[in-house]
This record gives structure tokens, C-alpha cells and sequence, in this order.
């Protein structure tokens, strides 16, 4: 019988623990709110991962980390045909295109990044179905999940406290007005110069990653980055109604603030 429940009574962490210290053989299937995820085991080891609709093929795992162009990998799936990825693996280690061990890398990558994307996943089901495990054609590696687990919980932390500094993505960026400033001077990395490409009162934050394929945690901590950086400030999008619940402030009238101000002179020149 399959184990299976709710990730609000059993949550990820709780799983790998499980499946590591009984030395499970099998394939934990996670139904998310949007997506869902498939991750292997054999023996207590995670060999696998799989999420929704994502290219999982390792022609779609090289185009993802790097190593091949998009239309290098048009050429090689239409070359390719009927070949498993091992077969492929195989022809491009023999061509000298890329060694065993950026493949290897590569996929180790991959599936360790849906799996610490799962560890956010707070609603959903899961099931676990003994001896499944994934294509024959597929190429899997063994990762002890200690260290998983651990890293795991790691980025949980992480993505609770950004999301504690940032917790509306409905949010539009502006960039902060310092004179003499120049964004091009600064030193960002291509994800961040996507997002930056992108910083309109006009575009949310949503809005942002959703053209580049970025998860919540991904453009929060690089919305993060930048606000620390002095580059933005955070804004309310062009045309968002302020909120009904939202207090009424009424501006000082001229008498008010030259009260106001005469009375922090005072209290300076008494320090």
C-alpha cells in the first residue's frame, strides 16, 4: 500500500527524513497548488526529479545550465531521434562536445534544484509508490540526502525571510535618484541586468519574473540585492488603487509646520 497524505500534516522535510533512514526504493509523487513534481530514490538516495512539464531530457538539461544553445538543441533533438539519453550522453562524451563529468554536473544541478523548490511547497499531496522508478532511458545519480535536507532547510529560512522583506510582488521598482549615479558602472550578473532591463513604475515585480522564467524566490532575492545595493526603492505600480482600509493623511497647513520646525530647533540647541 502507498504511503500518501497532505504536506500540511507531513511536510517535505519530514518526507526525505523518512525516506532516508528507511533506505526507501521508490518514487514520491507532490501534487502542488500549480505544479506537479515527481522525485526518485533508491536505497535512501535521490537518483531523480521531474517537475510538471519542465524538459527533463538531457538535451533540455543542457540547454538549461549553459552548455548548448537553443538552436544547438533543436539540431540535436532532430539528429537525435529514438535515442535514449544515455545513448546521447554516450555520442557527445565520444565527440569530445563535453566530458562525462559536466554531464554528470549538470544533471546533479537539475534535480537538486526542483527538489529545494519543493521544500517551499506548504499545500499539496503526496504519495509514495515503492520500487517505482523513473525511464530506464533516463540517466540518474545517486545524492545522499543529509545534505539535502540540510541545505533544504537552509533555503527555507532564506525564502521566509525574503519573503518578509518583500512580501507583495504586486509591487512596482523605481530606481533611487542619486546624481552622478550610473547603473552600467555597477557589477550585476545576467539575471539581475534581465530584471534590471525591466524596472518601470509601470511592471510589477509579478509581472518581472514572469517574463524571465524566474521563481518567487529567484526575483525576490535579486529585488532584494538591489534595494540593499541603493539602486531601487519599491513603489506602488502607476494606476494601483490604494487599498480601502488605508488612513487618510491630511498635509500640515503652513502654521503646523513652522511650529513644528521651531520646536525641533529648540529642542537641538538644548542637547
Amino acid at each position: 500500500m502507498a504511503l500518501k497524505g497532505n504536506l500540511r500534516d507531513f511536510t517535505v522535510t519530514q518526507l526525505l527524513n523518512l525516506i532516508n533512514l528507511a533506505h526507501k526504493t521508490g518514487t514520491l509523487t507532490i501534487e502542488g497548488p500549480e505544479e506537479t513534481a515527481w522525485v526518485s530514490f533508491r536505497e535512501g538516495k535521490l537518483i531523480y526529479a521531474q517537475l510538471g512539464n519542465e524538459d527533463g531530457t538531457l538535451t533540455g538539461i543542457l540547454r538549461r545550465s549553459g552548455h548548448i544553445s537553443n538552436r544547438q538543441a533543436q539540431i540535436i533533438k532532430k539528429y537525435a531521434q529514438g535515442k535514449s539519453d544515455k545513448e546521447l550522453g554516450l555520442l557527445l562524451i565520444n565527440a569530445d562536445y563535453l566530458t562525462q563529468e559536466s554531464i554528470l554536473h549538470s544533471i546533479r544541478e537539475y534535480i537538486l534544484d526542483i527538489v529545494y523548490r519543493l521544500f517551499a511547497w506548504a499545500d499539496g499531496f503526496f504519495r509514495f509508490d515503492n520500487n517505482v522508478l523513473p525511464p530506464k532511458d533516463r540517466i540518474t545519480i545517486r545524492i545522499d540526502l543529509e545534505n539535502v535536507i540540510i541545505e533544504g532547510a537552509r533555503k527555507v529560512r532564506e525564502w521566509e525571510q525574503l519573503q518578509d522583506e518583500i512580501p507583495n510582488l504586486d509591487m512596482a521598482l523605481n530606481f533611487v535618484d542619486r546624481p552622478g549615479a550610473d547603473i552600467r558602472d555597477v557589477n550585476l550578473n545576467v539575471d539581475e541586468w534581465k530584471v534590471v532591463s525591466y524596472i518601470n513604475p509601470k511592471n510589477s515585480i509579478r509581472q518581472i519574473a514572469r517574463t524571465n522564467k524566474m521563481s518567487e524566490t529567484e526575483i525576490r532575492r535579486i529585488v532584494y540585492g538591489l534595494i540593499q545595493a541603493g539602486l531601487v526603492d519599491l513603489v506602488r505600480p502607476q494606476g494601483m488603487p490604494m487599498p480601502a482600509h488605508a488612513p487618510q493623511i491630511q498635509p500640515m497647513d503652513r502654521q503646523e509646520q513652522e511650529s513644528l520646525v521651531n520646536r525641533l530647533i529648540d529642542r537641538i540647541r538644548s542637547l
